[in-house]
């Protein structure tokens, strides 16, 4: 062996050692210090957030409980616990003093394990000895309000800054504002609809609305409105009583903000058919036109929002079997129905409707309105009595015909308005007339829908180590709790939602297959009139020949067996469309796997290769 290789060799191995030891100088010394290379930014520390802790008026404790030994057979739970860690670091490496960390690995049977316990942490059992891990967190402040995070869940790692976050937000302002609830809907629970049945459990929104709001409910036409209410939600009004309208029209006139959800189906609706006209549809629309009519404001009557592009996919039946098919009524809208300029939209993702009404403004309004939710230019208005008539997804389909422009779902209004009610409260006696308010500069959020507060919309549950745990699919909740802090004054957790993609869809596979689906449809109405044809020629082939309906001459013979003819031929090309179809979206898939699987490998491998030819013809030379 010469010097030259010798010292070559001896580099290599010192080179080596270098940076073992940088790596672990920096895994000990350099924890915090991450570069984020997600395409939504899901770990890079927000503006919002930096707000929250550098505005700390009083020092928040966190304790974070991490059993870290315990977990050493659940790398997946290890390494996220090592992130939770890190993340806490970094907030109270920002909050100038105000965020004291304590981190804490409880031993079985250890005091540190009581208080976890006592503190309301989960304990998740992962062996047969009975030794329960601990993987939570529990915040104080001064005033010894404690809120906690019993499991951090790796399924919601993308909304980790969220949570942290809105927790340190609640012990630094435990004084929640209020939000009261006008709502005909069952989403504080209720009796089951038969008796017998389990009573109904509030909707899901609620906890959400919970953590953040002290949320009243009110009924469904209360006779007053309490005076520290912050923002009145008002669910389906139906049938709101004078009082109860005036109550609302003063509140807003005084500038108290509002959130309205109107429908023109509200699927939620549990309402029973008239007992002297069972055969009748019940009445399943809102009612807020007293206000809305005065504004220049309407919800279209008896219309709904379809939009092809943004229609939801549903399981159905037909002669081929169980297929997907769109549902025209049901939306599933995407960043570009959002309004990017408004903070309750501009950090949404996906939000879910059913059956949406569609909201337009007349033009001599003098409001100011801005959408917040749209459909895409691929909408319609569908009349709603076909959705009520018709359960066949495909039928609605073929009544399609883009508008070829978007459709309101949600809005803001605001801007100076007249009391309905000019002469003061309605059937007033004489010692209960008060001064009233004849005008006043509103400030609200129209909501053509309120199926998106419906747990089928936007909620799964999940199993985690046997507790069912809900989990969100879409951002429904989000936009619900925008709205209120944006109406009650407060954006700062905002930007913090919606960080994370719920679902990323290949655009272009579900392009080419509604492409194909729209020539499937296409060649289906062929067929179907096709068969109208030959059932019709059929018909008067019998009324010339006069024979029996139950007698077929040779010409309807012939006919008969040129249609079936034609029926294979065309469910030849059916079945070629779908397989088109298949073949296509499998091609792309094997494209996107070898750029994400081979591609970079090889191409790093090759940078390997060229660089160390280059090197070597380098020393040579």
């Amino acid at each position: 062996m010469n010097n030259k290789t010798l010292y070559s060799s001896g580099g290599l191995m010192l080179a080596a050692v270098l940076a073992v030891a940088v790596i672990i100088l920096a895994n000990a010394s350099l924890t915090s210090l991450r570069i984020d290379l997600t395409e939504s930014k899901l770990f890079t520390l927000s503006e919002g957030t930096v707000n929250i802790i550098q505005t700390l008026d009083e020092p928040v404790e966190l304790d974070f409980y991490f059993s870290r030994d315990t977990l050493l057979g659940y790398p997946g739970l290890l390494n996220y616990g090592n992130r939770v860690r890190d993340l806490l670091e970094e907030y109270a490496a920002k909050s100038s003093g105000k965020i004291k960390l304590t981190v804490i690995e409880p031993e079985p049977f250890s005091e540190e394990e009581d208080q976890a316990v006592a503190s309301g942490l989960q304990g998740v059992s992962i062996n047969t000895a009975g030794d329960r891990a601990y993987f939570g967190l529990i915040g104080s402040n001064s005033t010894d309000d404690e809120a906690s995070i019993p499991f951090f869940q790796d399924s919601r790692e993308a909304a980790l800054e969220y949570d942290l976050t809105k927790l340190i937000y609640n012990l630094a302002n435990p004084q929640k504002r209020v939000v009261g609830v006008i709502s005909s809907l069952p989403v504080f629970g209720g009796p089951g609809m038969t008796p017998g049945q389990p009573p109904e459990q509030a909707w899901a929104i609620l906890g959400i609305m919970s953590e953040f709001f002290d949320v009243r409910n009110l009924g469904s036409s209360p006779y007053k409105l309490d005076d520290d209410i912050d923002v009145l939600m008002v669910i389906h009004p139906k049938e709101l009583k004078d009082d109860a309208l005036f109550a609302i029209d003063q509140f807003i006139l005084a500038g108290g903000s509002a959130l309205f959800l109107v429908d023109p189906l509200a699927e939620a609706d549990r309402s029973q058919p008239d007992p002297q006209n069972p055969m009748a549809i019940p009445d399943l629309d809102s009612d807020l036109k007293v206000f809305l009519e005065g504004w220049g404001i309407k919800v279209v009557d008896s219309k709904l929002a379809a939009d092809i592009t943004s229609a939801m996919r549903v399981q159905t039946r037909s002669a081929r079997g169980p297929q997907e098919t769109l549902y025209l009524p049901w939306l599933r809208l995407g960043e570009d129905s959002f309004n990017k300029d408004d903070f309750t939209t501009s950090e949404l993702k996906v939000v879910h409707l059913g059956t949406a009404g569609i909201i337009e403004q007349d033009e001599d309004s003098k409001v100011e309105m801005s959408s917040l939710m749209q459909t895409t230019k691929d909408s319609m208005q569908l009349e709603r009595d076909l959705i009520l008539f018709q359960q066949d997804p495909n039928i609605i389909l073929e009544n399609f015909e883009s508008s070829n422009q978007r459709q309101n779902l949600a809005v803001r209004i605001s801007g100076k308005v007249e009391s309905v009610y000019p002469d003061g409260k309605p059937n007033a006696t004489e010692d209960d007339k008060t001064e009233f308010l004849k005008e006043g500069n509103i400030n609200l959020i129209l909501v053509a829908d309120t199926d998106i507060l419906s747990d089928m919309f936007w909620v799964r549950t999940q199993s985690f180590f046997g507790v069912d745990i809900p989990q969100p699919i879409a951002n429904n909740g989000d936009f619900v709790v925008n709205t209120l802090e944006n109406l009650s004054g407060n954006t700062d957790l905002i930007s913090l939602r919606s960080r994370g993609e719920f679902s990323r869809p290949f655009e272009v596979v579900e392009t080419i297959r509604r492409e194909a689906e729209d020539k499937f449809r296409d060649r289906e109405r062929e067929l179907q009139a096709k068969l109208t044809e030959t059932e019709q020629r059929i018909l008067g082939l019998q009324r010339e020949s006069g024979e029996s309906n139950l007698i077929l001459s040779k010409e309807q013979n012939a006919e008969i067996e040129k249609f079936q003819t034609e029926q294979l031929k065309t469910r030849k090309e059916l079945r070629a469309v779908q397989h088109e179809l298949q073949k296509n979206i499998e091609s792309l898939g094997t494209k996107l796997k070898f750029i994400n699987i081979g591609l970079m490998p090889l191409l790093i491998m090759f940078a390997a290769i060229f660089i160390g030819l280059y090197q070597s013809r380098k020393r040579s030379a």
